[in-house]
């Protein structure tokens, strides 16, 4: 079922039940009573990652409080995409971007990662969740992609789950068309590793190259930019190994 983009919609913490108020918070009553003037009885979309996605009805019982009450259920909650996104941070600017696309296409699991030529940093995992919710709330996903401590490449490798190939973007692949590698893939289950903006170490290539359940994918003839090379690659995948066949 598709989402209604002509009702606003709000990303809650508590579960939705049926005629069970939900109290805003300080921001959430700010950005609903004084930036969108949203008065009593009107109404707006809910959803919080869990139970599916519910109109409901504010209710104002003081001026400086607000409740918004479910009262029917729109759409069921949708299962969790399976796509892993594994991604070195980025600047600020940058960062906030890729996360947003991340979470429009269709990634299930944001996973940061260091590796040796990294620029960018995590400095909050709250502000990585924040950029999670407006996306969700912008582009009606009701599945919320888990977010990851940041790790190192080295680390993540050695613990990686066998069963889950790794699919990552290597700018020194001789090869321009990532299709006949990604066609010719009997996996199940996979994840997308982007590099930093100063690309993977050699060493880094070479390792990742040598391990048997990591197959590298080129991105056609143009240098990308880190952020562009993940929705391009997202999109790639998704056509032809993901939830868009």
């Amino acid at each position: 079922m598709r989402a209604n983009f002509r009702m606003q919609r709000l990303f809650v913490a508590p579960d939705l039940v049926s005629d069970i108020a939900v109290e805003t918070t300080k921001d959430q009553f700010n950005y609903l009573a004084n930036v969108l003037r949203m008065e009593e009885g009107r109404d707006l979309l809910l959803f919080n990652g869990r139970d599916g996605e519910w109109r409901a009805e504010i209710s104002m019982p003081t001026r400086k409080r607000m409740a918004l009450i479910p009262r029917e259920q729109t759409r069921p909650q949708s299962p969790l995409p399976d796509l892993h996104y594994l991604f070195a941070p980025l600047k600020v600017g940058r960062l906030d971007y890729l996360v947003q696309k991340a979470v429009e296409m269709g990634a299930g699991l944001l996973q940061p990662v260091m590796t040796q030529h990294v620029q960018g940093r995590i400095t909050s995992l709250e502000r990585l969740q924040a950029n999670v919710i407006e996306a969700a709330e912008q582009c009606g996903v009701l599945a919320m992609p888990d977010v990851r401590e940041p790790v190192r490449l080295e680390a993540l490798l050695e613990t990686w789950p066998r069963d889950r190939r790794i699919l990552f973007c290597d700018e020194g692949d001789a090869g321009d068309n990532p299709l006949p590698v990604l066609r010719g893939l009997t996996d199940a289950r996979f994840a997308l590793l982007v590099g930093p903006e100063g690309g993977f170490s050699e060493a880094e290539r070479n390792t990742l190259r040598g391990l048997d359940f990591v197959t590298a994918i080129p991105l056609g003839p143009r240098i990308l930019r880190a952020d562009t090379a993940a929705v391009a690659a997202m999109a790639i995948i998704q056509a032809t190994l993901g939830d868009w066949r």
